[in-house]
């Protein structure tokens, strides 16, 4: 089946900006994350449909290829490269496209064996914007492929003879010859590994390799933000015949927050405050991540007016420097007046007796509002 456009897939129009993409993509995320929707396969092919559309356009050079050729930027032997499984668990690399093109070399000649690194894998994590912020350790547990504890890797029963294959002479390919052209396929004799076994292990059956779980602490650092990624090297699944393992990447993914939204190393939150407040000023308690901090409101504030407060933003994960805190004050009208501050109200608003110098933007608005009319009937 046909992939569909990875700006459809995050609902958004092709000239979207990197802004628009990241928001698309938490949105989605938080719907469709598969601790929200255990057991929901349709929720979890959705979860990888969006996080790899996220991955190309928020890369530059990807979003280019992708904007330029469409999927087929990414297909073996269109692009760069791809994704070589890892939205679906591992990262299969380009090694064996190589030694299919090319039989193991450009000298020619092909591999004395076949050593292939394991699959790198991937694990999705959520934090909260706090963890986000000051950094954190979490214990994840995750499936992969281990070196077999009965055979130590080896594959075979103990005693048990492991021959080079005669087909292949230990190459694990086999190589034909068709006018000019030169082949290379995996040998079918002994499927790649180079070796015939005796008596295969009964516990990988001659694999080297089992399925098991692995706990690992992982160590998330101040800064981090939604589609970072952390590379846990060596962490992935075991390689074929003693190869090393691959790795395993870790990708963040930050919670919503009730109070604040980030955008980069800033914080941004709406702070309520007091018609009378705004009008005569005064001092008010604003949250922060560390606590909250006394912020000074001049009179005549009208709403809307920003107040950024140095440092009290997100860290750099590079270390140097944190971002700032902006906080959006929002006049509230207040509600539920009885008659006596209903009346008092009206006193008030009779005692400005109309004058423009009270209602600087009313007057602006309706001088400029007669204007427009006076300029329609010409």
């Amino acid at each position: 089946m046909a992939k569909k456009d990875y700006y459809e897939v995050l609902g958004l129009d092709k000239g979207a900006s990197e802004k628009d993409i990241k928001r698309a993509y938490k949105r989605l995320a938080a719907k469709h994350h598969p601790d929200k929707n255990q057991g929901s396969k349709e929720s979890e092919e959705k979860f990888k449909e969006i996080t790899e559309a996220y991955e190309v356009l928020t890369d530059s050079e990807k979003k280019a290829m992708y904007d330029q050729y469409g999927h087929a930027a990414f297909e073996q032997g269109g692009g760069n490269g791809g994704f070589g499984g890892f939205g679906g668990g591992g990262f299969g690399g380009f090694e064996d496209i190589f030694s299919e093109m090319f039989g193991g070399g450009f000298g020619g000649g092909g591999r004395r064996s076949r050593v292939v690194r394991g699959d790198d894998l991937r694990y999705d994590i959520e934090i909260t914007l706090e963890e986000a912020v000051k950094g954190c350790k979490k214990d994840i547990r995750i499936q992969t492929l281990a070196e077999c504890d009965t055979c130590h890797g080896s594959g075979a029963e103990a005693g048990s003879k492991v021959e080079t294959c005669s087909h292949c002479h230990g190459t694990g390919r086999i190589r034909r010859q068709q006018g000019f052209f030169v082949t290379e396929a995996v040998c079918p004799s002994c499927h790649g590994t180079g070796k015939r076994i005796e008596k295969p292990c009964r516990t990988c059956h001659g694999d080297g390799r089992v399925q098991k779980a692995k706990n690992l602490s992982v160590t998330i650092p101040a800064g981090v933000d939604t589609g970072n990624q952390l590379r846990l090297s060596g962490e992935g699944a075991a390689g074929e015949n003693g190869a090393p393992a691959g790795d395993l990447y870790v990708v963040i993914h930050v919670k919503d927050h009730d109070i604040f939204e980030r955008d980069g190393s800033n914080l941004y939150c709406e702070v309520p405050i007091s018609f009378t407040l705004a009008a005569l000023g005064g001092e008010i308690e604003v949250p922060t991540l560390d606590g909250k901090l006394k912020l000074k409101i001049p009179a005549e504030t009208q709403t809307g007016k920003l107040f950024r407060v140095r440092g009290k933003g997100v860290p750099s994960p590079r270390g140097g420097y944190a971002g700032d805190l902006i906080c959006k004050v929002v006049i509230e009208t207040p509600v539920n007046l009885n008659d006596e501050q209903k009346a008092l109200l009206r006193q008030f608003e009779e005692s400005l007796g109309g004058k423009g110098k009270h209602r600087p933007k009313h007057e602006g608005f309706f001088d400029g509002v007669k204007k427009f009319f006076d300029n329609l009937g010409k």
